[in-house]
């Protein structure tokens, strides 16, 4: 049998790379909730680029809408700067608006946990004593409180909303850093900012209901995404993450792209793009 594309009413049968041309329209006018009639006409032409509401210099984007102290915002910024600096590949977190994207993640559904479940059973009234296999205090609700994983856990154990943790490990954070080196965080040298960082990550302090592990997985995790996410999401700013990575955005279709042989560079395009207003 022959493998050549046979011919049926008059058509050519169609190719694999027509076959990924097509089916990537459908698929990028599903996502985008398109009908598949003005999908194949106008549907996906990028709308005119509008004006944003404010600057990408500053403005809505960099007020905090969940910190009230600044304080505590501050040691947020020195501790994302730590974990993602600047150097010279690019921008470090404060340049990229990382801690205003934490900052007003922990003021949404995700950083109040409202639609997580948050029974037990937990580990309660941690007391850090050196060893980490010990489980003391476990709470006594459910069939499976015996099962509980070991003190400190990096898994999520508490009761606490992330915004609690934030803002208790922050406040923890500072409080190390004085014992430890006589000054606050935000003042101490990167080297100090980095051994406090480095025990947290290992569980070496408990705070009032979960462990500094715990909180050091969330502010590394957000920190990340808030680098890496769309800008319209308060991070990522001016798209600085993704050129870093030469990661164009998202996008409906690349259609327009599909029979080129060679690597294309598309230059970066934000959820804003695609919206009229």
């Amino acid at each position: 049998m022959s493998d050549k594309p046979t011919e049926t009413n008059g058509n050519k049968g169609m190719s694999r790379r027509t076959f990924i041309k097509n089916t990537g329209l459908v698929a990028g006018g599903l996502v985008g909730g398109g009908l598949i009639g003005g999908l194949l006409t106008n549907q996906l032409q990028q709308k005119p680029e509008v004006a944003p509401a404010m600057d990408s210099s500053g403005g809505l984007q960099e007020a905090r809408v969940f910190f009230s102290r600044v304080e505590d915002f501050d040691i947020l910024s020195a501790a994302t700067e730590r974990i993602l600096p600047k150097d010279e590949l690019g921008p470090g977190a404060i340049e990229l608006g990382v801690p205003y994207f934490i900052d007003k993640q922990l003021n949404t559904d995700w950083g109040s946990n409202a639609k997580e479940y948050m029974k037990g059973p937990f580990v309660l009234n941690m007391k850090h004593t050196g060893n980490h296999n010990q489980n003391k205090d476990q709470d006594s609700q459910g069939p499976n409180a015996d099962t509980q994983v070991p003190v400190p856990s990096p898994r999520y154990q508490t009761k606490m909303t992330r915004s609690e943790i934030f803002i208790l490990g922050l406040r923890e954070m500072d409080r190390v850093s004085q014992e430890e080196f006589g000054t606050r965080f935000v003042e101490a040298n990167p080297d100090q900012q980095d051994d406090v960082l480095k025990k947290f990550e290992a569980g070496a302090y408990e705070l009032s209901g979960v462990g500094s592990q715990n909180f050091f997985n969330l502010l590394r995790s957000c920190t990340l995404e808030g680098a890496y996410c769309d800008p319209v999401y308060g991070g990522n700013k001016d798209m600085m993450g993704w050129k870093m990575k030469e990661y164009p955005g998202p996008r409906a279709s690349y259609a327009a792209q599909v029979d080129a042989e060679e690597f294309i560079v598309l230059d970066q395009q934000s959820l804003r793009n695609y919206q009229g207003h």
